[in-house]
């Protein structure tokens, strides 16, 4: 049985556990709303770019452009966006799982799959195993900027023309609330060519100035760019988030075992007590019996 020194030094380790993970709560809290607002402020131009994009491809381009070009797949590159800690509560474990079923379902006679990893715990995890791990960033999510997704998308592009894979797919989180992430697997190239929308029947009508080839080359780049930028600002939103409801809910647990320690400290020391004085009194009793 535990002494009431023993039950003392647990509470006040629990103690400092909860003032570390209460910090780490209103650290995700305070990084989460900059990194919600810049998702929110991502998708409608992703979402715009996506539409202009679609209106933009010919039939020529669909043909001859080899961004664009679906071949015979030989090599499937799998990229695994994770987070670079953890604490996050299964935001990693979950992308892990997925990527684990995708490479599975990809692997057919004559396919072989590579992993390219963004993110550290995905890194750590995938590098253990039997796996072609081609490349990995890690080390950027706390400082995100536009270059990190340019020099990724840009990584990925040099290897799909060089005919090192065949075929790219991104499985990351989706952020959707504060406390809810939905895993997304994408076709990141070749390029999904987006479908035009129909407004009343019709096909909205577009002017271009230049022409629309030179328009169409101006804008894959950056219509490859916009992806991957969306993609990490979800991924690092949706970790935020994790984290958040993770440390809450761990501040709420140290709480919860903080009240049962003390309920069971009290009743110890209760007892201690109580056994004290029934041998205090009945040694009084015994020196009394014994000077009659």
């Amino acid at each position: 049985m535990a002494t009431l020194r023993d039950i003392r030094s647990r509470i006040k380790g629990v103690q400092s556990t909860q003032k570390i993970t209460k910090a780490m709560k209103m650290v995700a809290t305070a990084k989460l709303r900059r990194a919600q607002e810049s998702v929110v402020s991502a998708r409608p131009y992703a979402k715009k770019i996506e539409e202009i994009f679609g209106h933009l491809i010919t039939e020529d381009h669909r043909a001859s452009n080899p961004l664009l070009i679906k071949r015979e797949v030989k090599n499937v590159l799998i990229v695994a966006v994770t987070a670079d800690r953890g604490l996050c509560g299964s935001f990693n474990t979950n992308i892990i799982k997925e990527v684990q079923r995708k490479i599975i379902e990809s692997r057919k006679p004559g396919v072989n799959v590579k992993l390219f990893c963004i993110g550290k715990k995905g890194w750590e995890f995938f590098k253990k195993r039997n796996l072609e791990v081609i490349g990995d960033r890690t080390g950027f999510f706390s400082q995100l900027r536009h270059e990190h997704a340019l020099e990724i998308s840009k990584t990925l592009i040099a290897g799909f023309l060089k005919g090192e894979y065949d075929e790219v797919k991104v499985v990351y989180n989706e952020f959707k609330s504060i406390v809810s992430q939905k895993i997304t697997v994408i076709d990141y190239l070749p390029i999904p060519v987006p479908k035009n929308k129909v407004v009343a029947g019709k096909i909205p009508d577009y002017i271009y100035e230049k022409d629309q080839v030179s328009i169409f080359e101006y804008l894959l780049p950056k219509f490859i760019f916009t992806q991957m930028w969306r993609i990490l600002l979800e991924s690092n939103a949706s970790e935020l988030g994790a984290k958040m409801t993770a440390m809450d809910n761990a501040t709420t647990n140290a709480g919860e075992l903080i009240r049962s320690l003390k309920v069971t400290y009290n009743k110890e020391r209760q007892s201690a007590i109580t056994t004290e004085i029934l041998e205090i009194v009945s040694g009084a009793n015994a020196l009394k019996g014994n000077g009659g």
